[in-house]
């Protein structure tokens, strides 16, 4: 799998990098300077992170331009008072290189990286804006099944069993086992804070105040999540981003661009699937609040129910072609199902593995909607909208769906149920709402 080795002890030389930093670094860097062309007096450099944890900046010379990533020694959105290794650049790296391999053309070309300074230099994604942001706006993204559906059977699929032999899995898994940090701030904002008294939680109250101490206090709802926990924990099934939400991902109308997989490690396929239809449900459950008039996006909230059913259904569809095509990896040994009877045994298998990931993409699903509502990092498509009653409403209507989705997970068995689910939600109104 041609995978690097564990990042070295090189971070004495770490630096936190401003404009002027950043300017000088850059001009040692033949490769960078021949890039962005002109003199480096000249570039011009801002800074545009707008996450959770890292600086951004966005470089342009006279003849292109970059995006510069420097990890930082903690928690952007909390502060120094929360530590966190600048390792994650490392299979921040790691993952970009193997989902280029495995996904041409999917995600941002690396320019540059220092592991040392925790800092990758990658193509300038332009005109490409955030998905999360155009959906907000109801903007359509005809090629984004075509590509996040590819992306995922394609990076999942050649990560697996299925396509590797046990020993590349094991070395894959090995590879990116360092990451434990980041996967920690998962399975506490996903897993278990919405589900406790935790001091960064947050929701919009009053509104919510009763539904969120309901799920504190809802038992079936915590087995429920910690066999989810349990899964993200113990089942390394294929290298997966680990935080593809709408908000990882840039778009135009004719391209789709994965960035910032620094939560990547071995996982659940699952929860890379739940995290897309997840966030494309909440899209759409949020769409009502930023209506001006009533009915206005209703075209548009009918695309994303389609692209929901298009994100699995393709998903689903190009992962079992590789399947029956491309099936190198240990997994299944086709010496054990020869002949026209082993074919359709086989196949069947194939059917029933499809149907499993399925219930676990429909529980990761609600499970990455309830985090953004009632735990730490929300979403703008909640937080956008002004009217915070209107809004408290768009996301009743969500942690309603998510928390039928997580209980009754066996009665969705097809994408159609799920977005019938969240279509009868749709108008759904919570008691404060009279």
């Amino acid at each position: 799998m041609n995978l690097q080795a564990q990042p070295g002890s090189g971070q004495s030389q770490y630096r936190i990098l401003r404009e002027a930093d950043l300017r000088g670094y850059l001009a040692g860097l033949p490769a960078i300077v021949a890039h962005l062309g002109g003199a480096p007096a000249d570039w011009s450099i801002s800074e545009v992170g707008d996450g959770n944890l890292n600086l951004v900046f966005i470089v342009k010379g006279t003849s292109g331009g970059i995006a510069v990533k420097q990890a930082l020694p903690y928690v952007r959105l909390v502060g120094e008072s929360w530590p966190l290794p600048l390792s994650r650049a490392h299979y921040e790296h790691l993952a970009l290189v193997h989902q280029a391999r495995l996904a041409p053309k999917l995600v941002p070309s690396v320019l540059h990286h220092d592991g040392p300074l925790a800092l990758t230099a990658m193509e300038l994604l332009e005109p490409h804006i955030i998905m999360r942001k155009g959906l907000v706006g109801a903007t359509r993204y005809p090629r984004f099944v075509e590509d996040i559906s590819t992306f995922l059977a394609q990076t999942l699929f050649f990560s697996s069993d299925l396509a590797l032999s046990a020993a590349e899995k094991k070395e894959g898994i090995a590879a990116f086992a360092g990451n434990h940090a980041l996967c920690k701030i998962t399975e506490d904002l996903i897993f278990t804070d919405p589900y406790r008294i935790a001091e960064q939680n947050r929701w919009t109250a009053p509104y919510l105040d009763a539904t969120a101490a309901a799920f504190r206090n809802d038992l079936d709802l915590h087995v429920a999540i910690s066999r989810l926990k349990l899964k993200f924990m113990a089942s390394p099934e294929a290298l997966i981003h680990g935080d593809l939400h709408t908000g990882s991902i840039m778009v135009t109308e004719q391209e789709t661009r994965v960035i910032d997989p620094e939560f990547a490690f071995y996982g659940p396929m699952g929860f890379d699937l739940g995290a897309v239809i997840g966030n494309l449900l909440m899209a759409y459950l949020a769409s009502a609040g930023h209506e001006r008039s009533a009915g206005e996006r209703a075209s548009f909230e009918a695309w994303l129910l389609q692209t929901i059913e298009g994100v699995w259904t393709e998903f689903a569809r190009k992962f079992l072609v590789l399947w029956r095509n491309d099936a190198k990896g240990d997994g299944y040994p086709a010496s054990l199902f020869a002949g026209e009877a082993g074919a359709a045994r086989l196949e069947a298998e194939r059917q029933a593995y499809i149907a499993r990931l399925f219930q676990d993409t429909v529980g990761f699903a609600a499970a990455k909607t309830i985090r953004r509502i009632l735990g730490l990092a929300h979403n703008i498509d909640f937080e956008w909208i002004a009217d915070e009653k209107q809004r408290a409403i768009c996301e009743a209507r969500a942690l309603r769906l998510a928390r039928n989705m997580m209980l009754e997970t066996p009665s969705f068995t097809t994408i159609g149920a799920v977005t019938a689910a969240a279509r009868e939600v749709r108008n759904w109104q919570p008691e404060f709402a009279g």
